[in-house]
């Protein structure tokens, strides 16, 4: 089973950081949330070619995710 981890997607947003859409997602993974958001200034930097008014990032957990079993109880 694969692990999980987190990814970047930096965000193009309009005016006041509204309506905001995915633009791209960076191709690195990172182990911890921690872990990409201490890229994420780096990352921008290199992501300054948007045309969007505001462009923002943010980490989002991918790859296979554990449910523990039992952990959801059936309506009766």
């Amino acid at each position: 089973m694969e692990a999980a981890f987190f990814v970047m997607a930096i965000m193009g947003c309009g005016d006041a950081a509204s309506a905001c859409a995915t633009a791209r997602v960076e191709p690195a993974h990172y182990a911890t949330v921690q872990q990409c958001q201490a890229a994420m200034a780096d990352v921008l930097a290199r992501n300054n070619d948007l045309d969007y008014p505001v462009v923002s990032a943010a980490c989002q957990r991918n790859g296979a995710q554990m449910v523990e079993r039992g952990s959801v109880k059936a309506k009766g």
